[in-house]
Parts: structure tokens; sequence; C-alpha cells
């Protein structure tokens, strides 16, 4: 199937607004096997509309609209495809109540023009618009599908997930896996499974970088459930036979999790000390739900005086080697976990940046330490990039190296 999007709005190609629909619609219906051959952005205007409608129906078999279905006089979608189709607009009685029902209920009163919205063309179906109040539209019409969603993101989203999805993909099984990698380009990543990805014409493999993480998706599409489900088993173990060493998760999780759940599984309690993140590790990790179980305390020491008062770090050795060091990494590690009784402290010191470089030290130098009652380890790191960058390169770079730590040597 060969599908268009097209998008409706003066403000997409103004430039005042980022068109985020297309990239999302696209992404999901690449993961149900559906070929996006074009994007098209237009503006307010029925002739304009109407001669991309014409164009879009001779060259794809699906045409996906967002925007262009609120109450307005500039929204005019629905009527301006009907009117090129030769299709009416009927009122829809079941629309118009829920409408109605939905200003009482907020204690709105209802203007003429919101009527507008319960019209859809004939044979079409309605799609119910949980959030706002513009219904999408789901039509078959000779043998092309076309669907009409509203413009606001949120709304477009979850009617494209919840009814659209369902309606497109009909009798199809679809199977889908994320493998979530670490400390890989995406680069290297696809040069070391390329010919897993070009392989199997029914398997789809895409990869997308995020900021030191690379996503791996996997989708399968057919009729036999088993047959897909094995066909997924193997490409998984094939790509797990290559990269192995850069996977940490085979769910949709953040890195910051599956430590959680380690430390959970283990029955550890941990603690953080930090210098050049700021609290940013903390936090990161207390955004997980239960993670007190698991957790007891972060200290953020940027100072040395702070780091000699709360962690014990020997004023000499912050003479000699420098608050930003191995040595320091390692002290503040330590002295975290004989205040705290803790099983395991993670500590993390370094140039953030854009100042504070040197020949020696220089900005993206990194030192996170890890201390055990057992063993202790310090991971040295350069990265490149802004503050922020570099901060959270950090974060992610300090909980692989706590996965990795407590998974082999706890």
């Amino acid at each position: 199937m060969r599908a268009e999007i097209i998008s409706i709005g003066n403000e997409l190609l103004s430039g005042d607004t980022l068109n985020t629909n297309t990239y999302y619609i696209t992404r999901r219906l690449t993961e149900l096997g559906i070929d996006v051959f074009y994007h098209t952005s237009v503006n307010d205007d029925v002739h304009i509309l109407k001669d991309v409608i014409d164009i879009s129906l001779r060259r794809v078999d699906l045409v996906i609209f967002t925007g262009g279905l609120g109450p307005t006089y500039d929204d005019m979608t629905k009527e301006v495809v009907s009117s090129t189709l030769g299709l009416k607009l009927i009122l829809n009685d079941e629309l118009k109540e829920a409408l109605e029902d939905r200003f009482r209920k907020n204690n709105r009163k209802m203007t003429p023009n919101n009527l507008k919205q319960v019209y859809i063309p004939e044979g079409a179906k309605y799609l119910i618009n949980e959030i706002g109040t513009a219904p999408g539209i789901f039509l078959e019409w000779n043998d092309k599908v076309i669907v009409m969603l509203p413009g606001p993101p949120k709304e477009m989203k979850t009617m494209f997930d919840k009814y659209v999805i369902p309606l497109i993909k009909q009798d199809n099984i679809i199977e889908e896996k994320i493998i979530k990698t670490i400390g890989i380009g995406e680069s290297q990543l696809e040069s070391a499974i390329e010919d897993i990805i070009k392989e199997n014409k029914d398997v789809y493999i895409a990869t997308f970088a995020k900021e030191g993480i690379v996503d791996i998706k996997i989708v399968v599409k057919g009729k036999n459930k088993d047959k897909l489900e094995k066909l997924l088993d193997d490409t998984i173990r094939k790509i797990r036979s290559r990269i192995g060493n850069y996977i940490y998760s085979y769910e949709d999780e953040r890195i910051e999790e599956v430590v959680f759940k380690i430390l959970k599984k283990k029955n550890m309690k941990i603690a953080f000390c930090e210098s050049c993140t700021g609290g940013l590790i903390a936090s990161k990790f207390t955004r997980i739900p239960g993670v007190s179980e698991v957790f007891d305390r972060a200290l953020v020491t940027y100072s040395n005086t702070s780091k000699m008062e709360e962690l014990n770090v020997s004023p000499d050795t912050l003479i000699k080697h420098g608050a930003v060091s191995k040595e320091t990494a390692y002290e503040m590690a330590k002295g975290l976990m004989e205040k705290t009784g803790v099983d395991v402290a993670l500590s993390v010191t370094g140039i953030a940046g854009p100042s504070g470089g040197s020949d020696t030290k220089p900005v993206g130098l990194v030192y996170i330490g890890i201390c055990t009652k057992e063993s202790s380890k310090v991971i040295e790191s350069i990265f490149n990039g802004d503050r922020v960058s570099i901060q959270n390169r950090t974060y992610l770079k300090a909980f692989n190296e706590l996965r990795k730590y407590l998974l082999l040597e706890c």
C-alpha cells in the first residue's frame, strides 16, 4: 500500500508550527509495512487543496489528512474532500448529541459554527475524539482509503493509534519488538547488522538514535501468529549475536529503570553523590515509581569543601590530583558508602564546560566511581558537546556502568 500524508494549515508553511504529525504518522505506517511516498503541506486555500487531493488520489492508495476539521471558516478539509469526491456531507445525530452533551458538561455555550463538526461525508465512519471536539473521518472510496484527522498532535496521536491503525491493518497480525542499545553509534550499529536488515522483506528493521542511545525497532506482519513469533525471535537472536554487548534491554524502558530492577531483584540499596551532573542522576532515578525500595539518598557535592565535609575526601587527594580525577571519584564513592551504609555507592565528578578545561583535563572529562563493600571501580570518559549534552551523556554512562557492574560483580 502506497500512502501520502497531507498536512493542512498556513502555520505549517510559515514556520510558526513544527509539523510533528507527519513524522509520527510516517513512523507508525512504516511499522505497519505501509510505504509513505509523499509528504505534502498545503495552506488554507480551497482551490490548492482540491488540486492536491486530485493529484494524491491518482498516485497513492491511502491518503491521510491532518488539520482543517475545526469549526472555523478556514477549517475546510471535509468540505473540499467531499466536494472533490462528489459526496454529500450528512449530519450525524450521534455526533451532534455527543457534542451538545460535552458542552453541557463543561458549562459552555455551543455556538452555531460548532455544528459544522457533526457533518461527515456519506458512507464514512467517524472516529471519536477523546480530547477535543473535532471527530476524525475514515472513508473507503473506490479502491482508496481516506483518513481525516484533527491537527492538534495529542488529539491526532490518540485517534490514530486507537482507531485508525486497527482499521488499516484489518486482519493482519503485527508483532514488534524494541531493542535498546547504549555505547554504540547508529552508523556502527547499522554496519554490524546491515545484512540482517536487508535479508528478509517480511521483517522491517529500523534504528532510531537519541543522545547516547540507539533503539532498534523490529516489526513483522502477516496472518500466522506462530510463524511471525518465530521470525521475530530468529531476528532478535541474530542481532544479539552481533551486538549483544551493547544491548541493555529488550523492552521499551530507560537505562535507569533497568538498574532499578536489578537492585530490587538483588535487594540492594544505593546512594549517589554528584558533582558535574548537579543532581541529574538522582532526578532521573526518582522518576521511577517505587524507587524508594532501593534508593537511600543523593548528595550534590559541587565544591571541594563539600566533598571533604560530606564524603571525607582527603584534602591531600584534592591538592595532588584535583577534584576531577580517578582518585577523587573513588574517595567520593567510598566515603558515601561508609557514611550511609548502602550496598552500592555511585559518584560522578567531571568538567561539563564550557570553561574549566585544560590540555591535561579537557572539557568533557568525567570520572564515574562505583563502590561496594567488596570491590570498587572508576571509569574515565571524555564526552563531546555542550554542557547539557555532557551532563546527559554522563548520566547515561553512569547508569550503564552501574548496570554492568551489578550484573558482573554483585
